[in-house]
């Protein structure tokens, strides 16, 4: 599953897009420098029931940004990405 694919698949799951889940994970400080992975892993699982792959691709988004390294972007594997910057916005209003 590409990194696009799981944040598309989130959006799936909770209704709401990942530039949203960000806005709640700022409220309740999941993006404070002493914020952990774990935290994230625990907030998705108690009020969404996504597991830890899940939180883990939003725990990058919360601590990194949009932005994804080139490893698989253009590759043909199956976790291949089309660029190296994750769409935030919701998959609705994603460019085509």
């Amino acid at each position: 599953m590409s990194f696009q694919a799981y944040l598309d698949t989130i959006e799936d799951k909770t209704g709401l897009t990942p530039r949203q889940l960000l806005a709640i994970a700022h409220n309740k400080g999941l993006d404070a420098p002493t914020a952990k992975a774990g935290d994230v892993v625990t907030w998705f699982k108690d009020d969404y029931g996504l597991g830890r792959g899940h939180a883990m691709a939003m725990w990058h988004v919360i601590s990194n940004g949009p932005g994804i390294g080139t490893k698989h972007v253009g590759s043909t594997g199956s976790h291949r990405d089309e660029t190296d910057t994750l769409w935030l916005d919701g998959k609705a209003t994603k460019p085509a």
